[in-house]
This record gives structure tokens, C-alpha cells and sequence, in this order.
């Protein structure tokens, strides 16, 4: 059975671990604006699409193309005997490296955001 787009991004945002409040803060829309892309109830126009593949840094061609399954298989290079361990070649090394650092940029900008809400409540209500 083929996975509809808006699964395949859900995939492939939720591997890059963004969030749909990212997303949306990206695409210039509401989080609940861009849930409604996740689950269909939008529809997706090729412009938007190419705004989302830019934003996941992947082309609108690999969105379409996504299958999770073999992307999976492909990940998780496991060679031999390993006792359940998972061997990871390079390329999904520089792969991992590239999450984590997107998923720091990301946990940065939420902690900046949360110092900004923390300034505001403290110069309305006081200090705690």
C-alpha cells in the first residue's frame, strides 16, 4: 500500500526531529495550520511542498519517493554477530551527526524562546 505525502513528510520530520511547531514557525503558518497539512485536511499545493522538502533540507523528489521501510533497512547497516548491537557505516554516521545538530539548533531556539517568555512574565508579574 503507498504512504500518501503527508505521511512521508510526518516520516521524515519526525526523523529529523522537528516539530510541527517548527514547521509551521518556518512555513510562516500556525501549529495547528500545519497539522493540518500532516493530516490531509489541507490541500498541499506543489509550492508549499517545495517550501516543506527546502525546510526538511531534502528535495520534493525524496519526499516522494520516502518509504521508511528502506530507509530503515538501509540505516541500520547491521553486520554479523553483534549480540544486538547496531553497526552504523560513515555515510549514516555524517547522517547522525547532521540530526543532532539540527535537533540542538532546534532545542536552542526553544530554550531562547522560553528565556524571552520567562523575561515577560517576570516584568509583568515580578521576580519569582
Amino acid at each position: 500500500m503507498a504512504t500518501s505525502i503527508k505521511n512521508k513528510i510526518k516520516s521524515i520530520r519526525e526523523l529529523k526531529n522537528y516539530t510541527q511547531e517548527y514547521m509551521a514557525d518556518q512555513l510562516g503558518v500556525t501549529q495547528a495550520g500545519y497539522s493540518k497539512i500532516e493530516k490531509g485536511k489541507t490541500v498541499l499545493s506543489y509550492i508549499k511542498l517545495v517550501e516543506i522538502a527546502r525546510i526538511l533540507d531534502v528535495s520534493v523528489e525524496d519526499i516522494i519517493s520516502f518509504d521508511s521501510q528502506r530507509y530503515f533497512n538501509n540505516f541500520n547497516n547491521v553486520k554479523g554477530n553483534n549480540n544486538g548491537s547496531i553497526l552504523i557505516n560513515q555515510d549514516n554516521n555524517e547522517t547522525l551527526k547532521t540530526l543532532y545538530e539540527d535537533k540542538i539548533k532546534l532545542l536552542e531556539k526553544l530554550l531562547k524562546k522560553t528565556e524571552e517568555e520567562l523575561y515577560r512574565y517576570k516584568k509583568k508579574f515580578g521576580p519569582i
